[in-house]
């Protein structure tokens, strides 16, 4: 074991996509055999960094000391051989396998074509059963909760000897009392010489299990230091959202008085007791940091996920079926654009129709001279940056190929646009147009629903906001009156 105070040294790493700097000149030191907590918005940057770390992303600069020594992971089975295992929310369990052979996968040691006992299952064993003994070798996965599971997984990286286990929000399914026994298997990691690099956005965990936490914003470090130097959550709030500069809300003129759609005891998989009516013509925008049901809902309003409850729209129940809610006046513009909204082998112009072939249809047919003429109304009112309507949806820029699937949802005569993640992967320039092309669509008279996990998008351009956490609807507020983000911040991270 290297004798060095820093398991890990990160020092002016960043982090490049086109148009967009994900991690920026970022540089901090995290201790041996700590909990090591890191924090930030959605979009700060803290995924990326992990990506880093994990060898799923090369680094665009930088460098990175594990041990004293540089550290170039090429592949996450590199980083893992290299001591850094990662413990994901959507866990690497094969659930038809006993826990024996999960913890066995890729190590078997055959005879005959029999597998043996090594030491090396052995000891994994051995670890699993001083960890939680409750946890027998021959049982199906299967059987097992996601708190036993992240066990076995835990379990399979102590005994690889890695000396850093990262965890992504690893609480974000899991209940309180198995909240309480992994805290004290993470705290038990201390001492197997094992760091932790604990990843949430339920603050009152970080009080409860840090050592150390870095802020994270915009890409950028803000700060690391003691958790017990750290006074209360709102010092930390403050530390995530710093002096944000939100582009100034405009009150909208006029009242909206007429409830356009109605949503009553909704609950699903995902979902918990939600109700709110939202009125004809405002943008209302529901904000939640990762897991807290933004798009669960939308999935739900739009009849793609089965649900208990009931919506109406413009005062009639609505059919769940994605078919009945576009028959309706509802249209969607999902979060992975690329793979959901667009079809991005076809041209602008094989686009846009396409919620709606019969406006251009005569007598079944496709009428060419309507389709062109559409296409370019909504290229012109939309100002798609394009030399021609015959561009692929592929080669746009993500701002334009947004823009495509807006005029999509416009030409199906939409009364109502649910909007889910806007303006993600969109560089400034182009999410003031979509902001812009927002505000004028209601003005037009559409009304529209944002989900967004990014604040200063809400509280810019929603006349009214709604709060999730955990898959319930925490707090509902009037934009311009009583907004103030740290308290926002306090209600979506947890906080009562």
């Amino acid at each position: 074991m290297n004798s060095t105070e820093n398991v890990l040294e990160i020092r002016d790493l960043v982090k490049d996509f086109p148009g967009v700097r994900a991690v920026n000149n970022v540089s901090f030191d995290i201790k041996r055999n700590t909990v090591h907590c890191l924090v930030g918005e959605n979009g700060a940057g803290k995924s990326t960094l992990i990506k880093m770390l994990t060898g799923a992303y090369a680094r665009t600069s930088g460098r990175i000391l594990l041990n004293g020594e540089e550290y170039n992971p090429h592949s996450t089975r590199d980083a893992k051989q290299k001591g850094i295992s990662t413990l994901f929310q959507e866990l690497n369990v094969v659930d038809q396998l006993t826990v024996e052979e999960n913890l066995t996968l890729g190590m078997e040691d055959t005879t005959f074509g029999f597998i043996k006992k090594t030491d090396k299952i052995n000891k994994i064993i051995s670890v699993l059963n001083s960890i939680e003994p409750s946890i027998k070798p021959r049982q199906l996965v299967s059987s097992l909760s996601v708190a036993k599971k992240q066990i076995v997984e835990i379990s399979k990286a102590v005994a690889a000897e890695s000396d850093i286990i990262i965890m992504d929000e690893p609480t974000a399914a899991i209940s309180e009392g198995e909240i309480a026994r992994l805290f004290n298997i993470i705290k038990g990691l201390r001492e197997q010489n094992v760091t932790v690099i604990y990843i949430s956005h339920r603050l009152d965990e970080i009080f409860e299990l840090g050592d150390y936490v870095t802020v994270m914003r915009d890409g950028k470090h803000i700060e690391t230091k003691p958790v017990s130097e750290i006074e209360d959550r709102s010092e930390l709030i403050k530390m995530m959202i710093g002096k944000t500069v939100f582009e100034q809300y405009t009150p909208r003129e006029g009242d909206c008085p007429d409830t356009i759609l109605e949503v009553k005891r909704l609950s699903n998989h995902r979902l918990n007791d939600i109700s709110f009516d939202i009125h004809a013509g405002e943008i209302a925008g529901f904000y939640g940091l990762v897991g807290a049901g933004k798009t669960e809902l939308a999935r739900a309003i739009y009849g793609v996920d089965e649900y208990e409850g009931d919506i109406l729209f413009k005062g009639k129940k609505l059919q769940p079926a994605p078919d009945k809610a576009i028959a309706a006046g509802i249209a969607l513009v999902p979060e992975e654009r690329r793979s959901q909204g667009l079809f991005t082998i076809l041209t602008i112009r094989g686009n846009v129709p396409v919620m709606n072939m019969k406006k251009i249809s005569r007598n079944g047919f496709i009428n060419d001279a309507m389709e062109r003429n559409a296409t370019l109304e909504y290229v012109d009112k939309l100002k798609i940056a394009t030399n021609s309507i015959e561009k692929e949806a592929a080669k746009l820029s993500g701002g334009n190929q947004q823009k495509v699937v807006l005029s999509k949802c416009l030409f199906a005569d939409a009364d109502l646009l649910m909007l889910d993640e806007p303006t993600r992967g969109i560089d400034v320039g182009a999410k003031s147009e979509i902001y812009n092309l927002i505000r004028q669509l209601s003005r037009e008279g559409k009304t529209i629903i944002i989900f967004s996990s990014e604040l200063p998008e809400v509280m810019n351009i929603c006349d009214s906001i709604y709060l999730l956490y955990d898959g319930s609807l925490k707090s509902t507020m009037r934009n311009g009156c009583d907004v103030n983000s740290e308290s926002i911040l306090h209600i979506v991270t947890g906080g009562e």
